[in-house]
């Protein structure tokens, strides 16, 4: 990963508008937060201006070039992180664009029940392979890569390699009789396909904002979002 381009990229509109999608969902205020996968830290410093949030993430690089405006606890590493935290340590748990690396979900996902307390929020953020694959077809005009991916091929991150993308109804079967399912959010629905010549218009980033709200909660246009935002309840 160019992190210096990533940094430069989340100042764009368009790297805003993810960011403002996600957080838009998270309106918390004096919660205890773990963000598990936390990256460059960009989610953990925003919550932490109103909750105490801890972030674990084992990429030193990341870490390296870290936001970190508002004070958290920033810790390296994977789940050995999280064996010695008490159970129901937290309020909310983030696992953002995580799961798609991890080889046993459910091991983590065990972990993630415990250190919730009763009535805690998950949320958890996957790659919507229909997404990716208009993106491919349409933004980058990549049509033998669109074909690939529909064929079942395996997409690749740059930076974390295989991207093993995974369906909705697999997390929440795992999910099931432990947490109650509240949200499904699409994001990256629209603005994803759209010319990146549009995006210049100074009135573009609320426009879009708003029509990507306006949709995020309807199945039809989720299941084909580059992102899924799903949202569960500790029972």
């Amino acid at each position: 990963m160019d992190i210096g381009a990533y940094l430069d990229y989340i100042n764009q509109p368009w790297g805003r508008l993810f960011y403002r999608l996600v957080w838009h969902r998270l309106p918390f205020s004096g919660k205890r937060i773990l963000d598990f996968g936390s990256g460059l830290g960009i989610t953990a410093d925003h919550l932490a201006q109103n909750n105490a949030v801890t972030a674990v993430e084992p990429d030193a690089e990341m870490l390296a070039h870290r936001l970190h405006q508002h004070s958290y606890r920033q810790l390296q590493g994977g789940m050995e992180q999280l064996q010695p935290m008490p159970d129901g340590s937290f309020d909310v748990i983030l696992c953002h664009n995580v799961l798609e690396y991890i080889e046993d979900r459910s091991v983590l996902l065990d972990e993630f029940f415990r250190l919730l307390k009763p009535g805690g929020i998950l949320s958890v953020i996957k790659h919507g392979k229909k997404g990716k694959i208009m993106h491919k077809a349409v933004f980058d005009n990549n049509i033998d890569e669109a074909l690939h991916l529909l064929g079942g091929g395996v997409p690749l991150s740059q930076h974390f390699g295989a991207i093993n993308e995974y369906e909705v109804e697999a997390l929440q079967h795992i999910l099931a009789d432990r947490f109650v399912p509240e949200r499904l959010c699409g994001i990256r629905t629209f603005y994803g396909i759209q010319p990146n010549a549009f995006k210049s218009d100074p009135q573009w980033e609320e426009r879009m904002f708003r029509l990507e709200c306006a949709v995020e909660e309807d199945p039809s246009f989720a299941d084909i979002a580059f992102f899924q935002h799903l949202l569960f309840r500790k029972m």
